[in-house]
C-alpha cells in the first residue's frame, strides 16, 4: 500500500498529520506506519475516511511488486501503482 494520496489531501485541505491523528483518533505508532507506507488496520484506515468524509481508494493504493502464485500453479504479477478497485492481473508463462 501506499498512501500518497492521502498525504496530498491533507495538503490540499491544509491539514497537518498531528491533526488527522487527533481528529480521527488513532496512535502516533499508526500515524508512523502510514508515513512510511507500512500496514495498518482496516480500523485505522476507515477512521481516516470517516474523519475526512472520503472513500479508501481516495487516501491509498495498493502497489505490488512480488509475483503471486495462482491456484492453477501459474505466476500472475499485479500492476504497479493501481487503485485497489482497479489492480489488474496478467497471466505470465
Amino acid at each position: 500500500m501506499n498512501y500518497k494520496k492521502l498525504w496530498k489531501l491533507l495538503i490540499d485541505r491544509d491539514m497537518k498529520r498531528t491533526d488527522l491523528r487527533k481528529d480521527a483518533g488513532i496512535s502516533s505508532s499508526s500515524l508512523a506506519k502510514l508515513g512510511k507506507d507500512e500496514n495498518v488496520t482496516t480500523d485505522v484506515l476507515l477512521r481516516i475516511c470517516n474523519t475526512l468524509d472520503v472513500d479508501l481508494n481516495d487516501i491509498a493504493e495498493t502497489v505490488q511488486e512480488e509475483e503471486e502464485t495462482l491456484e492453477t500453479g501459474t505466476v500472475a504479477r499485479r500492476s504497479h501503482g493501481t487503485s485497489h478497485r482497479g489492480a489488474s492481473m496478467s497471466r505470465v508463462d
